[in-house]
């Protein structure tokens, strides 16, 4: 699902800033209609989990087996991905080999379990990272309407793109035409987006570089720096926020006595 690429730290930093500062994309257009888009269920479902949920790649959302969502722990463990080789569909470990933890918020676990009682999820045998590999069965949480694995070109074509056009983030296409393609309003802008929403929350570098599946926390400092909110912009929410607190009521800070 996701071609492996050579990546050299020099030219990754500048492909992903690109994208991330290049025109008005989804994500900085369409944040505010995350998970919002009109998609079918099972895509809406993807959409929530990739973009304001846990920050996953495509391919690992559509390799995600129903006994790796903790419910009642609050956890995702990514260990799958779904991935093409030479058209076909197999399983593979995450990008890089990067197994990992991602924290399940409560509202991505409820859109997860209304999911799962619309359309439960199914058993789904593929090979295993070759075409020729071992057979693997996992009980995937999204599957296609036709069954079987989802696969990349065809949620970007039928449902993604479709979805992006009749919510105006991409504009209607002539007849006969193809929708316009453009990487920064890929499913995988959802992703930077659940990054901007960590890091404006205050969460460090560190623990979203291990979210994300990264390999190097330095690489996620190099295309997420420019969102970290500045020192003075938290210096005036905190004191904000304090004083919201004295108004509602609450003790705020007591004044030192001069000694």
């Amino acid at each position: 699902m996701i071609r492996r690429h050579t990546w050299g730290a020099a030219g990754t930093d500048r492909s992903a800033a690109s994208a991330l500062h290049s025109g008005p994309s989804l994500w900085l257009r369409g944040a505010s209609r995350c998970g919002r888009l009109p998609l079918p269920p099972v895509r809406a479902a993807c959409a929530e989990l990739d973009g304001s949920g846990c920050g996953l790649r495509q391919g690992e959302i559509f390799g995600l087996p129903v006994d790796e969502v903790g419910f009642l722990k609050g956890w995702l463990h990514v260990a799958y991905q779904v991935k093409l080789v030479d058209g076909q569909a197999v399983f593979a470990p995450p990008k890089r080999g990067k197994v990992r933890d991602v924290p399940l918020p409560e509202r991505v676990g409820q859109v997860f379990a209304a999911h799962m009682k619309r359309i439960p999820p199914a058993d789904v045998t593929l090979p295993w990272l070759v075409l020729d590999g071992w057979p693997v069965t996992k009980k995937l949480l999204f599957t296609a309407p036709e069954g079987g694995a989802l696969v990349r070109n065809n949620f970007n074509v039928q449902a993604w793109k479709p979805a992006l056009v009749a919510a105006g983030v991409l504009p209607e296409p002539e007849r006969g035409q193809r929708i316009v393609e453009s990487r920064e309003d890929g499913m995988h802008a959802l992703r930077h987006f659940y990054a901007s929403v960590l890091l404006d929350a205050g969460e460090n570098v560190k623990a979203l570089s291990r979210y994300l599946g990264h390999s190097d926390p330095g690489f996620t400092l190099r295309v997420y720096t420019h969102l970290m909110p500045s020192s003075e912009s938290r210096t005036r929410r905190a004191v904000d926020g304090m004083y919201r607190a004295v108004d509602e009521g609450n003790d705020g800070p007591q004044t030192a006595h001069v000694a």
